[in-house]
């Protein structure tokens, strides 16, 4: 598993303090030995592209390799090897004093036992364009055509590295081998789409050498030491109360969706406060909630509160909303929450006074409002994005997506590697507001059980597609139960 995530500027400055290491010889060695289990067609040649930058030096020290593996190696560059970089340069040579040759083209005809992918590093920041934007269209249609494998060394060639965008045509890799830390942009935004699986080669060289992460993707020692198992001598005050607020006419499903999470996940009594005045007496398939009208949920001891599932944006759902803010319980603001937020500057204030730690989870659009931005600012930096907002409302966020990303008021930031997109359904982030707060109600700080929580939704999810309940048709409801089965098992020690 992939843990540290570094920026390219970070790991420029870790190469640079290790060039007297031959990083790119063992780099090539690493994706060697890889691309030898993946063809495993041997009658078939290896297609290997390599690039005008470092990328292509590993490219060129893998296709080395793999010849002196006995396999078939076809290796196209369209650059002058005097214009390479000078370890790029000395491992062209190297190539070709061991008799590879190269081609300024792809051979059309010819079929492949797989495609190594060494045209563009972590680097490429803008849209391939040319005879490499030619090669990555040639290379996808030739892997679709010949059913192999595509390789990507470093990171898919048209995929920007920090931030997971894809400005234009991108390499769809099968598998990617990255080198000395993982990149954000392989685990968020479009990145999961074009890296397929992904293995990390450190090249011997340890992180901690006077470098720090970046940032880190989302695990379970992140909240290791909340998962306690409950003592037998409890009871259901132990755990908690926890309060859901909203629920307006036509959207009581939210809040009943999230109060069932909080129950589900262990909070020792959990209230809905409701503001559909055809106010229901009882939830039939959850009966132990207690359902109440909006106005009377804060009169109870909450020791969690969530705001935002079904809320609305009626003068009602502001005042209730204003009310939230001044509570001295952990806070969640979800949905409409966000969105009367981001348009209600009086209510900033309220929340900058708070004592009480405040968690927010907007989706990009719901970001985007809160930032003053469009959609597609916020997607081309979606860690940025997230930062941003935990900087400007002073609160722990998670930005929600394909690779949701944690921000801390301190700075730090996680990526989510757990989910799919059966998880993009009606009611999934009711569900999510559910398992934060009822976390919150039996005392977790805010940062471990929003970290818990976004990965364990992720993590049910995926126990469901496992059992072929998805990802299509997938439903919010089907993730409570599953969430509540894989955390005792975390409780338990058990994968």
């Amino acid at each position: 598993m992939i843990s540290e995530l570094c920026f390219n500027q970070t790991l420029r400055r870790i190469e640079a303090a290790h060039r007297h290491l031959p990083l790119m010889q063992r780099a090539g060695a690493a994706a060697a030995a890889w691309a030898a289990s993946l063809a495993v067609q041997r009658e078939l040649p290896i297609l290997v592209l390599a690039g005008p930058g470092n990328n292509g030096g590993d490219a060129f020290e893998a296709a080395r390799l793999l010849r002196e593996g006995f396999f078939e190696v076809v290796l196209v560059f369209a650059t002058d090897p005097q214009q390479l970089p000078p370890d790029a340069a000395a491992a062209c040579q190297r190539y070709r004093a061991a008799g590879g040759a190269l081609l300024a083209s792809i051979p059309e005809a010819r079929r492949w036992a797989l495609i190594i992918d060494g045209i563009f590093g972590i680097g490429l920041k803008r849209a391939p364009e040319g005879i490499y934007a030619q090669w990555i269209a040639t290379a996808r249609r030739h892997a679709v055509r010949d059913n192999c494998p595509v390789l990507a060394l470093d990171c898919p060639s048209g995929l920007n590295a920090d931030t997971g965008q894809t400005p234009g045509i991108c390499i769809e890799a099968s598998q990617t081998i990255t080198f000395i830390a993982g990149k954000p942009g392989l685990l968020t935004a479009d990145g999961p789409d074009h890296c397929g699986e992904i293995r990390l080669e450190r090249l011997g060289l340890p992180l901690d050498d006077g470098f720090e992460a970046d940032g880190r993707s989302v695990s379970r020692a992140d909240f290791a030491a909340c998962l306690t198992p409950r003592r037998r001598n409890s009871h259901k005050g132990i755990f908690g109360s926890a309060g859901i607020l909203g629920g307006s006419k036509s959207m009581l499903g939210a809040a009943l969706l999230a109060g069932r999470a909080a129950l589900k996940m262990g909070s020792g009594l959990v209230y809905l406060g409701l503001l559909d005045p055809e106010l229901p007496s009882v939830d039939f398939h959850q009966p132990e909630l207690m359902l109440q009208r909006a106005d009377s949920l804060l009169q109870n001891d909450l020791r969690a509160l969530a705001c935002g599932p079904g809320l609305g944006r009626s003068a009602e759902a502001i005042r209730l909303l204003e009310q939230a803010l001044k509570a001295p319980v952990p806070l969640v603001l979800d949905a409409d929450a966000l969105n009367i937020l981001a348009t209600d500057g009086r209510l900033e204030g309220h929340l900058y006074n708070r004592l009480a730690p405040v968690i927010l989870t907007p989706h990009p659009a719901e970001a985007g409002r809160l930032l003053g931005c469009t959609v597609r600012e916020v997607q081309s930096d979606r860690i940025e994005a997230a930062r941003e907002l935990a900087r400007r409302y002073r609160c722990e966020v998670a930005l929600k997506g394909c690779g949701t990303v944690v921000a801390a008021v301190d700075g730090r930031w996680w990526i989510n590697t757990t989910g799919n997109p059966g998880m993009a359904s009606a009611g999934m982030g009711d569900v999510l507001t559910g398992l934060i707060t009822a976390l919150l109600a039996q005392n977790w700080p805010a940062l471990p059980a929003l970290l818990a929580a976004v990965h364990l939704h992720g993590a049910a999810a995926d126990r469901l597609v496992s059992e072929g309940r998805g990802p299509i048709g997938l439903v919010a409801g089907e993730v409570i139960e599953a969430a509540r089965a894989c955390f005792n098992l975390w409780v338990d020690g058990q994968p």
